[in-house]
């Protein structure tokens, strides 16, 4: 039996009150409710407070470039698709240097868990503006206030038929937990956006005024996650109401089950065949003529 020590890591170093201490709770929760071995588990990041999560767990990670969390995790998860792969990143991180990623993760629809620290701003290099800042919002940088259009990660996400999409809030550590566990059962690309307080850069979406404007969408019994069409709507709510909860879900085959090689199993586990790379060699071998840089061989 799993208790929550089996979990500890290093001792955070993020400034007090950040909501990263209620995603990390939450995240130490699922992954207790779940049973989920340390040994069977890995912690992908990227650059940014997000992206320090793993440290202060005790499980397999890798921390890499900034915004290349996504595409490493892939990777991991192909090689070993037995092993719970979990993304940890900022809205800078994902949604800005890693977008292209974002969005082609959710092409390919790999079981992999993604959840976005989005606290709009961007709080290791001081308090710039991210994607998802809201307009008119004011940093040392736009000191004018922001002028472009936020990012809406949710309706991007629903709008590419992404298999998972939920939004949780750091101040709400039971719901958000239970949004993990579901994006880790879900088969399929998981995004959970996770609404998270940043005491030190952002004075406007403070704990505050997000405890005064969130709340669940269990509470509009006519929703239906199923249909876009309302999960979109839904998505594009944000003001004196913002919706939690799972947005939308499209079940469809993982990049997994769609790759051939990995029929027979795991890579890990499949038998290196030397006798089929020969022949393989020997083919591209075979044809001189019609390989230019082979002449005169």
């Amino acid at each position: 039996m799993l208790t929550r020590d089996d979990y500890q890591g290093t001792k955070e170093a993020w400034c007090p009150g950040c909501g990263n201490f209620g995603i990390l709770n939450a995240v130490k929760k699922a992954l207790l409710d779940l049973q989920l071995p340390p040994e069977k588990i890995l912690m992908v990041s990227g650059i940014g407070q997000a992206s320090k999560l793993p440290h202060y767990l005790r499980c397999n990670f890798f921390n890499g470039l900034h915004g290349r969390a996504l595409p490493v995790a892939l990777a991991a998860k192909l090689a070993n698709p037995e092993m719970t792969v979990i993304v940890h990143n900022g809205d800078g991180d994902c949604y800005g240097e890693g977008g292209n990623h974002f969005l082609h993760n959710i092409r390919r629809n790999p079981d992999i868990t993604c959840i976005v620290h989005d606290n709009k701003v961007y709080g290791l290099t001081k308090g710039q503006a991210s994607p998802t800042s809201d307009k008119g919002f004011t940093t040392k940088v736009q000191t004018h206030g922001v002028f472009n259009e936020p990012f809406n990660p949710l309706a991007i996400a629903i709008s590419m038929n992404c298999s998972f999409v939920a939004r949780g809030y750091a101040g709400d550590l039971s719901y958000l937990a239970e949004l993990i566990k579901k994006g880790i059962q879900h088969k399929g690309f998981s995004l959970i956006d996770v609404l998270q307080p940043c005491p030190t850069f952002n004075h406007v979406n403070t704990f505050r005024w997000y405890q005064e404007r969130v709340y669940h969408l269990e509470e509009d019994k006519e929703f239906d996650p199923g249909n876009p069409l309302k999960a979109f709507y839904k998505a594009r709510e944000w003001g004196d109401r913002i919706p939690l909860g799972v947005f939308y879900l499209h079940p469809r085959p993982t990049i997994e089950e769609n790759i051939p090689a990995l029929q027979a199993g795991p890579l890990y586990r499949q038998k290196i065949q030397p006798n089929r790379i020969l022949d393989i060699m020997e083919e591209f071998y075979a044809s001189p003529g019609e390989k230019p840089w082979l002449r005169g061989r």
